[in-house]
């Protein structure tokens, strides 16, 4: 683990939690993660994502965020990528195309994009090891990001029951935190 963390992203040590959560993760187990922001919540999945042994999808609410942590994975020798709606049909369905075949490692996407027809399909033919949820507060009717769209992840358990889930955020009161657990 310490010699992914050098490597790929060149830190000697882990920051508080992160190794505890990264352990946790590769043991299959749900995880709820609330660190500052800037405090390591990426590498939180990111790591485990480079140690699984297959795709890692990662649900983002910002196309300005998506895009700036594969650039920073891709930078770092990792596969990455994302589908949102600033790519052109193409874009998109070589993407598909590249995750399908094995060639990307993290898939950064949209939680609108589980309303698109046959995006489901797309990920149930895939081989998954992880489900990162990033800016879980978003989940949370209580929390001030609320989006209609992260509500509809809590059917992630049931169409996806045998894969990890991990839920980071760096805003969440008691009551947020509940309703992140409750809905995922």
């Amino acid at each position: 683990m310490k010699t992914i963390l050098k490597k790929y992203f060149g830190y000697e040590k882990f920051r508080p939690l992160q190794k505890e959560i990264i352990e946790r993760v590769l043991l299959g187990k749900d995880c709820v993660v609330l660190m500052p922001t800037g405090g390591g919540k990426s590498l939180c999945f990111q790591l485990p994502a480079l140690m699984l042994d297959s795709t890692t999808i990662v649900v983002s609410p910002l196309i300005s965020l998506m895009k700036d942590q594969v650039d920073t994975l891709r930078a770092n020798g990792i596969s990455a990528n994302f589908i949102n709606s600033a790519l052109s049909q193409f874009e998109i369905a070589d993407t598909m195309r590249r995750v399908g075949a094995g060639e990307i490692k993290i898939l950064y996407i949209a939680p609108e994009r589980f309303a698109v027809p046959g995006f489901e399909n797309f990920l149930h033919n895939l081989k998954i090891s992880l489900i990162a949820i990033d800016e879980a507060h978003c989940i949370s009717e209580w929390g001030h990001d609320f989006r209609p769209d992260y509500r509809n992840l809590k059917l992630l358990r049931n169409k996806f029951p045998n894969i990890p889930m991990i839920a980071l955020t760096a805003t969440a009161t008691p009551k947020v935190r509940e309703d992140i657990v409750k809905q995922l």
